[in-house]
């Protein structure tokens, strides 16, 4: 697990450090255990985090069915890459620098965040046929058919809480998503007015 220069500098400064031993020891894993790989299997949504090599940083939003983003073992994560805007940045960034966050948020029942770190690498569809999985982890990736146009693989080095103490509790109301839709008004259209402020 990752004691970056940073953290261990802010826990001197602010008298932390006792503190932040104490989480490192009971919060932090560097796999997933039985409790978190149950816990990603439910969730719909992920927040990703990556940079490109010179550290400038990317904040994105993943959204599936439940369990979109696959456990394969305790150390491996894959979920789908959709049809989005064509910019790549996220992807990019994994080819510029292999590090990336992932925040899991259940905002429906536990109010509970999970943060997972890891190195990323993608892998094109034809590519998961050469992967070494069980029958059913295959059959169930094959059922996602065209829709992903590639995949984002994670070993994980870091996993911990994210603490429910500010995280509000939302309920969830039913919506017919098309994924991979090009229907300008399903996907935002131009909601910030981005084209009007640049004319």
């Amino acid at each position: 697990m990752y004691r970056r220069n940073g953290e261990q500098f802010l826990q001197e400064k602010y008298n932390t450090k006792k503190m932040a031993k104490s989480f490192y020891k009971n919060q932090m894993l560097d796999y997933l255990n039985s409790n978190m790989q149950n816990f990603i299997s439910k969730q719909e949504m992920v927040f990703i985090s990556t940079s490109d090599r010179g550290g400038n940083c990317d904040s994105s939003f993943r959204a599936g069915l439940p369990g979109f983003v696959r456990v394969f073992d305790n150390k491996t994560l894959i979920y789908p890459e959709y049809k989005g805007n064509g910019v790549m940045a996220s992807l990019g960034n994994i080819i510029e620098n292999p590090h990336i966050g992932l925040m899991f948020i259940d905002f429906l029942e536990d109010s509970i965040g999970l943060h997972v770190n890891g190195q990323a690498s993608i892998l094109e569809n034809a590519e998961i046929s050469g992967l070494n999985l069980p029958k059913q982890k295959k059959d169930d990736i094959e059922k996602e058919g065209n829709k992903p146009h590639r995949w984002v693989v994670i070993k994980v080095e870091e996993a911990y809480i994210h603490c429910s103490k500010h995280i509000p509790k939302f309920y969830q109301r039913k919506r017919d998503i098309d994924w991979g839709t090009d229907n300008e008004i399903q996907k935002g259209g131009d909601f910030f007015h981005v084209k009007q402020s640049k004319e």
